[in-house]
């Protein structure tokens, strides 16, 4: 347990280029306080023990404003980056060395009681207010930009911007049309 504490203060300070020290880091950072309070709720929720599942995770929401479902799941070295307004939902599932920023939301659009929110492979990076919503999956080492929304998978080594969020060429940033989902103006007529 605390090799994996000092792992995630490792990875703060190798991902904060504004990270100070390890005490710094340890006592003063919400998006790694709130993975703390996860993986107690989680290991609460494992354990069927719901509602003290669900009393942790709110206590962790109203004390760092990030909400992570204590169903989610959640792998090694995620850095929720400043933190404020992240919502991770019950069926998310996050991959090992992911980067996440503030305002980004993991949510459902289903109502049943399925897989309905994404998933996030290894080493991907979520911008700022990026809002990704239901089953979709984000490859291996994607990126969403700030204020994307994804609607769509985004497949490895890609990176997607805008609403919806269409890949773009790394070298030069313009869209990459032959990639794009069709977009269309609302009749199926396509823009």
């Amino acid at each position: 347990m605390f090799e994996t504490l000092r792992d995630d203060v490792r990875t703060a300070l190798a991902k904060d280029p504004a990270a100070s020290s390890a005490t710094a880091v340890a006592l003063t950072y919400p998006g790694l306080h709130a993975i703390w309070l996860y993986r107690l709720a989680h290991a609460l929720w494992a354990s069927d023990h719901d509602f003290a599942a669900r009393l942790v995770s709110h206590l962790s929401r109203l004390l760092t404003g990030v909400e992570i479902h204590p169903g989610a799941e959640v792998g090694n070295r995620l850095f929720i980056d400043h933190g404020m307004a992240t919502v991770i939902g019950e069926t998310a599932v996050v991959g090992d060395d992911v980067l996440l920023y503030h305002g980004v939301t993991l949510g459902g659009k289903s109502m049943r009681r399925e897989k309905r929110h994404p998933t996030l492979e290894d080493g991907v990076t979520i911008g700022a207010n990026a809002t990704l919503i239901g089953p979709v999956t984000i490859g291996e080492n994607a990126t969403v930009g700030a204020g994307a929304v994804v609607v769509d998978d985004v497949s490895p080594e890609t990176t997607v911007v805008g609403n919806p969020a269409r890949p773009i060429d790394r070298e030069n940033g313009d869209v990459d049309e032959e990639h794009s989902p069709a977009v269309t103006d609302g009749s199926g007529s396509e823009q």
